[in-house]
């Protein structure tokens, strides 16, 4: 049964996290096309083509920059209500009723684990939706600029190159798939002059391309009485190559980071894979496991410098609280960057087991 201070409580945690939300996502927008503004003018475009390029290119985005910058609006939206209630003493107020502070930060932990869900979903279902789109460049919003594709693993161990690229056409020009064997040596070769995807059907239930003037060389190795093993070449002329590798995967994978943009189910799906990097996809699941922890984390670290009856020292605390947060952020920023051999995934636990004893500690401490 919500009270009337819970209400207060949520009303003012809603108001200040959507201000948090378009104040952060739209500074984040501002700086990165401050910055990259002279991307986007490089082509002699009219003006209307380029905010239509800008608004296409950063739409995308504001779910990237969302999931990287969660945990701090979260804090910042709930540590901005407690600040507030305690300078204008609404804290003393509270305690003198007999209200514990540990129950004034029931609902504001509440509404952190809230905030919290918001990240996962927007990791595993927003992100993974326009993945291909954060693989973009500033320069080239449009997708016009082709470019090679070298021996991208398909499905079966199968290699794809092609010498380029067309984004937007969703085409491929002088196509090279190697086919290989469960040992990895290749049994069969297919070319063709150019390849043109054809989406998924009721009819077609796997995406494929099709082929124009396409040529598959099979190797056949058989063996004659006395003679020993003779190999023999079969060639074919199909039309169609079932794959795996869409457009859009094509494009994300051309991105450096792009096992980031995965949802934890196509991490395990990609994983399963014998030609997978089992040790970046590791890193990864345990990078995309820890985040929304270390996003909550932030909030229990923040809470003891607020949770204060007195106004005195407002500046002080505050300054506290963004040293012991932005130390973790940072802990936590550089545990994910660190590629650890074989795929460790000790450094991404790393920020929770020192700050999170730390947190235990500070809110132990809180004089309720």
């Amino acid at each position: 049964m919500l009270t009337v201070l819970d209400r207060y409580l949520i009303r003012s945690l809603v108001v200040n996290y959507l201000i948090a939300v378009a104040v952060m996502l739209c500074l984040y927008i501002v700086l990165d096309m401050f910055v990259n503004m002279d991307e986007f003018t490089k082509t002699d475009l009219p003006a209307f083509a380029v905010m239509r390029n800008i608004f296409d290119y950063y739409w995308p985005n504001l779910f990237l920059y969302f999931s990287q910058l969660s945990g701090v609006i979260t804090s910042f939206a709930c540590l901005a209500v407690l600040g507030r209630m305690r300078k204008q003493n609404e804290l003393t107020a509270v305690m003198a009723s007999g209200v514990s502070l540990y129950r004034v930060a029931r609902p504001i932990l509440a509404f952190g684990i809230a905030a919290t869900a918001l990240l996962v979903i927007d990791t595993e279902l927003c992100i993974p939706w326009v993945a291909h789109k954060l693989s973009r460049d500033h320069d080239d919003v449009e997708g016009n600029r082709a470019y090679e594709v070298l021996f991208l693993r398909d499905r079966d161990g199968a290699l794809l190159s092609a010498r380029r690229f067309h984004p937007t056409n969703r085409d491929l020009e002088r196509i090279l798939v190697l086919i290989r064997d469960e040992g990895g040596d290749v049994t069969r070769t297919l070319e063709a002059d150019r390849a043109t995807w054809e989406p998924p059907t009721e009819m077609q239930p796997r995406g494929r391309w099709r082929l124009d003037r396409g040529k598959q060389v099979s190797r056949v190795v058989h063996t004659e009485g006395g003679l020993g093993p003779r190999e023999d070449q079969v060639v074919t002329f199909p039309t169609y190559y079932e794959s795996d590798l869409s457009p859009e995967s094509i494009q994300l994978r051309q991105s450096a980071g792009w096992l980031r943009y995965l949802s934890l189910s196509q991490l395990r799906e990609l994983d399963g894979a014998d030609s997978a990097d089992h040790a970046a996809i590791l890193q990864v699941r345990h990078s995309r496991t820890t985040g929304p922890i270390v996003s909550l984390l932030l909030l229990l670290l923040g809470l003891p410098f607020f949770l204060d009856r007195a106004p005195v020292n407002m500046i002080s605390d505050a300054g506290k609280c963004m040293l012991t947060c932005g130390g973790c952020y940072l802990v936590a920023f550089i545990a994910q960057s660190v590629h650890a051999g074989g795929g460790s995934a000790l450094p991404s636990w790393i920020p929770i087991f020192i700050f999170g004893t730390v947190a235990m500690v500070l809110l132990d401490r809180v004089k309720t």
